[in-house]
């Protein structure tokens, strides 16, 4: 392949953001993640040596820098001005692929795990009950799991196991329904009006407890989306 030089933009560009595993490096960063293992586990898949290889590389280019950690113990990861700069192209990436790759998406592929830990992240504390709220996310289907959420003081844990306190509310459904919810495919009501969602606890807590999550940031573009591939096939259907 021809050398371009740095008189290209877009070449410029793709050496600092378009290498394997780095756009979505940058969309966990743009999500809040600063530290490494928070990284990770929205990226299964990507190997530790492989994520500090593109971290380094990522903070050479100016994208983010390393900061000691507030605890002492090792590091975190903040966008520069110019890695903030990047959310725009990582939220354009989205929007593409949902436009035009929206046939090929496979939503349900998602694990419980790696659900779960997004769902985390997309949240809006402001609307967390007053006291520590804890969210039992029953996974049916052929692999049953269980996964707990703890919202606590402005901040949400995510449980493999028992956090030894009371369980406030029960969420059963299949992951691929959550998937749905989450992406925007669906929205929690619908999902729990047709008998997708199962929800138990208090009703003050099961009525408020969509409006904690924030669902993906691409939510409200994907159900529009998907309402017209609906259109488009009950069009072909009915020719």
């Amino acid at each position: 392949m021809p050398d371009y030089g740095d008189f290209c933009p877009v070449q410029m560009t793709a050496e600092v953001v378009a290498d394997r595993w780095t756009p979505l490096i940058v969309r966990e960063l743009v999500l809040g993640n600063t530290r490494f293992n928070d990284i990770a586990r929205g990226l299964p898949g990507i190997s530790r040596s492989l994520l500090v290889q593109r971290l380094r590389h990522l903070e050479k280019n100016g994208v983010l820098e390393t900061w000691p950690s507030p605890t002492g113990r090792g590091n975190e990861y903040h966008l520069t001005p110019a890695g903030r700069d990047l959310e725009r192209v990582i939220d354009s990436f989205g929007r593409w692929a949902i436009e035009w790759l929206f046939e090929d998406m496979r939503p349900h592929d998602v694990q419980p795990t790696t659900l779960m830990w997004w769902m985390h992240r997309r949240v809006d504390p402001s609307r967390f009950p007053p006291r520590r709220t804890v969210i039992e996310w029953r996974h049916t289907g052929s692999a049953p799991e269980v996964i707990w959420l703890v919202l606590d003081r402005q901040e949400v844990s995510v449980c493999m196991v028992h956090p030894g306190f009371d369980v406030d509310v029960i969420v059963s459904a299949t992951t691929a329904t959550f998937a749905d919810v989450f992406q925007g495919f669906s929205t929690w009501q619908e999902a729990v009006d047709d008998g997708r969602i199962d929800v138990a606890g208090p009703p003050r807590l099961v009525s408020a407890l969509p409006r904690w999550f924030l669902w993906s940031p691409w939510a409200e573009v994907t159900r529009e989306r998907a309402q017209r591939a609906r259109a488009e096939n009950g069009a072909v259907a009915t020719t």
